[in-house]
Parts: C-alpha cells; sequence; structure tokens
C-alpha cells in the first residue's frame, strides 16, 4: 500500500497539476481550455491529466467534438478514506526499525559492561534508557526497594534517581514500599 501512497503523491506533486485540479473542482474543462487557463501547450495539459486519470482524480467524457475533463469527487473521497486509514499508513512505516533511535543512545550512553557512562539530561534519551533499565525487571513481579536498588546499581550509583524516573515515567509502578514493572 506505500507503493500506491507514493504513486498518489507523486501524481500531486506537481504545481500544474494541482491547478487542474483546483480548476475541474470548479467545473469541467476540455484540454485546450486549460491550456489556455494555464498557459501551456495543449500536449502538456494532456500528460497532466493523464497522470491525474492514472490515479483516478480525473476522468473524461466526450462532449461533441470535445473531451472534457472532470474531477472525479467521489473517487478523490474514497481514496483518501483508502490511503490515510490508520492501518495503510502503519504499513508504509513497517520496515522502520522502531527500535534505531533507542539502540543509538544506548550505544551512545551504556559502557561494554551494561552501566551508563552518564544519566542522560535530555528527556527522549534519558526514556530511551529508562526503556533499556526496565528490561532487567520481571513484568508483575513484586520488588522492595532494596532488590530495585541492588538492579539498579549494576547500572549507575545513583539509584534513587533512576528508581524516581522509572515510576515517573510509568514505566514501574510503586505502592507501599514494593515496585513492579506494568
Amino acid at each position: 500500500m506505500s507503493e500506491e501512497l507514493v504513486v498518489f503523491f507523486k501524481a500531486l506533486s506537481d504545481a500544474n497539476r494541482l491547478k487542474i485540479i483546483g480548476l475541474l473542482a470548479q467545473q469541467p474543462y476540455s484540454v485546450e481550455e486549460l491550456a489556455a487557463l494555464l498557459n501551456l501547450k495543449p500536449s502538456t495539459v494532456s500528460h497532466h491529466l493523464s497522470k491525474l486519470a492514472k490515479v483516478g482524480l480525473v476522468n473524461a467524457k466526450a462532449d461533441g467534438y470535445y473531451t472534457v475533463y472532470q474531477l472525479d469527487e467521489k473517487a478523490l473521497e474514497a481514496k483518501s478514506r483508502s490511503l490515510f486509514s490508520q492501518e495503510n499508513l502503519a504499513a508504509s512505516v513497517a520496515d522502520v526499525d522502531a527500535e534505531a533511535y533507542d539502540n543509538k543512545v544506548i550505544k551512545d550512553y551504556v559502557r561494554k559492561d551494561g552501566s551508563l557512562k552518564t544519566i542522560p539530561a535530555q528527556r527522549k534519551k534519558l526514556e530511551a534508557i529508562l526503556r533499556y533499565i526496565v528490561k532487567a525487571f520481571k513484568v508483575g513481579k513484586k520488588y522492595t526497594e532494596k532488590q530495585v536498588n541492588e538492579i539498579l546499581s549494576q547500572y549507575h550509583e545513583d539509584t534513587a534517581s533512576l528508581r524516581r524516573e522509572l515510576v515517573g515515567y510509568k514505566l514501574m509502578k510503586r505502592e507501599n514500599g514494593e515496585y513492579w514493572k506494568q
């Protein structure tokens, strides 16, 4: 589906094609009329119309001697709903590594032994590091503050800050002196 999105946007990526769509949204026109309005050669207008027709935005009908082009508003609405649906937009990034940023931050901030060189000050980088650290905890298992500190001390000596941030970023819960990963 991402290929269809690319083809659709390529068809719209020309200023003259956008002008043609704008004109056809008002009323149908022949190639000759569009050429005169846009100060283009009829062959150039025909080329643009064929690109727009290929993606289903315009259609042609015979009107006497002329072929008249019009915007297919229903097709435009249907194509918009289809192309911009949540699932199609999600599919267009399916091959993107969602953890690439986290991996880069981890590479920059973590030593070979797994401990942190420093705790990042920037929020986005800190979030990436916290997602890395929280993997040391089992989902649903309750930990005492002492156990949490023991685990966090493997990453950095400032266990209080890490503990507070893990809770603050909602990666862990704290209640009655117990901590757990959600």
